[in-house]
């Protein structure tokens, strides 16, 4: 077969509508999303995917055209690519992209991809924990003041899809460390990087540092023009800052100290100082998310809004009655007494941290899954202190048992959703919370985080 020739000039800039080959390997939402984007921009357009196509997405590829296989790859074809857009899910190390590599064929993200052809501005939030609850909060702020906004990233419709049939003049987009690892041209106007604490480890050679380095390129191509939104409070951002090269106008949001400028707390009010004349304050005892995470999110959202002039009416009316997403610390029912909280969505040690953090009872809590790394020293106070006993979920339980064995008399193995919801049931008491906050990734039982939460929710109902 012959080669294709590359999409891009000596400028590195993409040129439309060369009839290139362009590969999308994935085809769940992101990989649909940039295969409509790429069709639009005159490139020939094939998507491989290693699994099943759900059907939602073959029909839009089949109806517009687009060519597609499942269940495995044509690697022929694939290496023949001028560009591949990766699946954010598939790693570095895997055979066929680091043949891709070797032969020189540019590997990208959607994110990557879509941002060549958008024409609006972008606000990009990412972190180990929060960042979903911030982006959809920083999203409800924008949309209440009457901005035309759109969301995307890990969150709804793709972003490349939306670049190609829709017309925001704004995007707010939460961005995994997977998608910024194949992100290089892309500039954030507003990049806000909340946090940084294990995660993914496995991706990165079990090395925090390589992990850090991926989160700050959020910052990467930034002018002076632009705003850099970080927790001054977070030791790992404050530690990799000293790593980078900051251009961008710089805000610091912190609980623990007062700022000069950026965010900060002052008598249980959020004080928000760009060093404009107009400051910004409101109660934590108004915001509509509590807990001490939750005020972080709640100030990086506020940074954000101050940043674009929002009124501090709006501002306030947004933070006070935004709805949470769901699987984050969702309330799930109240049964005899016990709160059922729905938190599968986090799946690290320190979003399950914040969210027993968040706990003002004695909590059963259901942990496990697919253990990414995890160093489960970091629960240990406040598993002895709050967690009255441990229900694991999931086909390895080694580490949870040695990990937590000396701080709660009871650790019980489980293997279903229903048969964990069941045993939580009965080691509870009235007055009791059971907590699913797996503080593990979902895939040994379980399509995905969704799936797992869903699953709690309906073994609840059936109590």
């Amino acid at each position: 077969m012959d080669s294709v020739k590359n999409i891009s000039d000596t400028s590195g800039q993409p040129i439309k509508g060369t009839g290139a080959l362009i590969v999308i390997l994935g085809a769940a939402e992101s990989g649909t999303g940039a295969a409509i984007l790429a069709q639009k921009q005159g490139y020939d357009v094939f998507v491989s995917d290693s699994g099943t196509i759900a059907d939602q997405y073959k029909s839009e590829l089949e109806s517009r055209g687009i060519a597609y296989e499942e269940r495995h790859h044509s690697e022929e074809k694939i290496l023949q690519a001028a560009e591949v857009i990766k699946s954010p899910g598939i790693p570095e190390k895997a055979p066929l992209v680091k043949k891709l590599k070797e032969k020189g064929v540019p590997v990208i993200s959607e994110i990557e991809f879509a941002g060549r052809y958008n024409k609006a501005k972008t606000i990009c939030i990412t972190g180990s924990n929060g960042k979903s609850t911030t982006t959809m909060l920083t999203y409800h702020i924008l949309r209440n003041a009457g901005l035309n906004v759109g969301l995307a990233g890990n969150i709804g419709k793709s972003f490349a899809r939306q670049v190609a049939e829709e017309s925001f003049d704004w995007y707010v987009l939460e961005i995994s460390s997977f998608m910024l690892d194949d992100m290089y041209r892309f500039r954030a106007d507003i990049a806000v990087l909340l946090n940084i604490t294990p995660d993914h480890l496995d991706r990165y050679d079990y090395k925090m540092e390589n992990y850090a380095d991926s989160k700050f390129r959020i910052l990467q191509n930034q002018t002076e023009e632009d705003v850099f939104i970080y927790c001054e409070d977070d030791p790992e951002t404050i530690s990799g800052l000293q790593r980078q090269h900051v251009h961008a106008k710089a805000y610091p949001f912190s609980i623990q100290k007062e700022l000069d400028r950026g965010a900060y707390l002052s008598n249980n009010e959020i004080i928000i100082n760009l060093g404009t004349d107009q400051l910004f304050n409101m109660s934590i005892t108004e915001l509509a998310l509590q807990g001490k995470h939750n005020i972080y999110n709640s100030m990086a959202s506020g940074i954000v809004a101050k940043v674009l002039e929002l009124r501090n009416e709006s501002i306030r009316e947004s933070m006070g009655n935004f709805k949470n997403i769901e699987h984050r610390l969702e309330h799930a029912g109240k049964i005899s007494g016990i709160d059922f909280i729905n938190d599968s969505k986090a799946t690290n040690i320190n979003s399950t941290w914040y969210a027993l953090e968040s706990m003002t009872t004695d909590v059963v809590l259901i942990l496990g899954g697919v253990d990414k790394g995890n160093d489960y020293s970091m629960l240990k106070d406040l598993v002895k202190n709050k967690v009255k006993a441990i229900v694991c979920l999931g086909k390895d339980t080694k580490r949870i048992h040695d990990a937590f064995e000396d701080q709660v008399d009871v650790i019980v193995n489980t293997f279903s959703m229903k048969e964990a919801v069941e045993i939580s049931y009965h080691l509870a008491a009235k007055g009791d919370t059971v907590l699913l906050s797996p503080a593990c990734a979902s895939f040994d039982l379980f399509k995905n985080y969704e799936d797992r939460g869903d699953q709690f929710k309906a073994a609840v109902r059936d109590l």
